[in-house]
């Protein structure tokens, strides 16, 4: 046996390398909702860790290995590779396929567990939503995905809208730049899967009866298009141009994206304006900065925004003091008042996150701000402790879901 890591963990021995995946001991393993997919697949624990485990070919493994390893290097939004476990043989000395092992994504689904109830078209609005943001974020680092689909994505709940994962990466190819055509192939990719997913799903009775299977494989080449443009398009500007690059920077910031430079030209008296878009995780790397908390993009600008009243009203003139004093006075309370029972209910980010709004619906309802700490009470008593966990299920409200 040989095994090729990214990380040093030797409790990757003690798994029964020597037996087919399909023919794991279920003391090894650990129950996780499972996409559909080509290779067997299976997930297991080791000392606090969840990895997920996929018997395929060894080159194909060491080429999926490679491509996440480089995709982790520039942050892009993707599973985390681990190791590759080859020249595996069994007890009678006969050849076994070789796996890949990632690190499972903590608090995130694939769609067919988004999809164990009927869904609902706004739920389901969102994760188009999810799907197409990401692969404009990959087509921006020129990943060329191959074979987009909902079953090659994982699902992380963000602040009232979904965060999507690349999760598997064997066909993806990684280039300085795409090509138009190459975008194009892979949208037609993503759309012919998408279609046949959603049939599978309305021929399983899992689609609302207000979703049709084309309108969704559609919906999701649209909503691409319209983020690719606002991020990529060339206007031309006749007047004001500083404050229409401001506005424009802006507005790209509140997507989500940052801008490296802009680029302009003067043609027949007329400015063209083009932004050059290098990264999205605008907001989560705000956070990072100000507080060390890693969360999703529309829950880091949640939590900037109550760092930024908290400031305001604490008249606290430097970011860095009035950060610290946020998270260790306002965040850290909220999130050691859940009992360790509760805590797999929700991420801590996520949690402030709705605590937030829990407060903001309780004050509509007395006239008053009714102040954080009963707000944290009434969630944990009213809603978290009826929430099933995050791990299990996903989309949903309480009264949905059948304990």
């Amino acid at each position: 046996m040989r095994i090729t890591s990214a990380l040093v963990d030797p409790s990757l021995l003690e798994l029964p390398w020597n037996t087919p995946l399909e023919e794991w001991p279920a003391d090894h393993l650990v129950a996780l909702p499972q996409g559909i997919s080509r290779h067997v697949v299976r997930f297991v624990k080791l000392h606090g860790t969840v990895y997920a485990v996929k018997e395929t070919r060894e080159r194909i493994a060491e080429r999926e290995y490679d491509l996440l390893r480089a995709l982790e290097r520039i942050s892009a939004p993707a599973v985390e590779a681990v190791a590759i476990v080859a020249d595996r043989l069994s007890v009678d000395g006969e050849s076994l396929e070789p796996v890949l092992v990632t690190r499972h994504l903590q608090f995130s689904l694939p769609y067919r567990a988004v999809f164990s109830h009927t869904l609902r078209p706004e739920t389901m609005n969102r994760l188009l939503d999810a799907l197409a943001a990401l692969l404009v974020r990959m087509h921006l680092i020129g990943f060329f995905w191959g074979d987009c689909s909902l079953s090659n994505t994982l699902f992380r709940r963000d602040a009232g809208a979904f965060a999507a994962y690349l999760v598997d990466a064997e066909t993806g190819a990684l280039h300085l730049r795409l090509s138009n055509g190459q975008r194009s192939e892979d949208l037609e990719i993503a759309r012919t899967n998408i279609f046949g997913e959603a049939l599978d799903l309305q021929a399983a009775g899992l689609l609302h009866d207000q979703i049709d299977p084309e309108h969704v494989s559609d919906e999701v080449v649209r909503r691409y298009e319209t983020l690719w443009n606002e991020i990529t398009f060339e206007e031309r500007v006749e007047q004001d141009t500083r404050r229409y690059i401001e506005k424009r920077i802006r507005r790209l910031n509140e997507l989500g994206f940052d801008v490296e430079e802009v680029a302009m030209s003067v043609v027949d008296n007329q400015v063209h304006v083009r932004p050059k878009v290098v990264d999205a995780g605008h907001h989560s790397r705000r956070l990072l900065r100000l507080t060390g908390l890693d969360a999703e993009e529309n829950q880091a600008r949640s939590l900037l925004n109550d760092l930024d009243t908290y400031r305001a009203e604490s008249d606290l003139p430097d970011e860095s003091q009035a950060a610290h004093r946020w998270f260790t006075e306002v965040f850290e309370p909220v999130v050691r008042a859940v009992p360790p029972h509760l805590r797999r209910k929700l991420e801590p980010p996520e949690l402030f996150v709705q605590v937030t709004d829990h407060r903001f619906r309780l004050s509509e309802e007395a006239g008053r701000d009714v102040g954080l700490a009963p707000a944290v009470q009434s969630f944990l008593a009213d809603v978290l402790v009826h929430r099933p966990d995050e791990q299990a299920i996903l989309g949903y409200e309480p009264d949905e879901i059948a304990e």
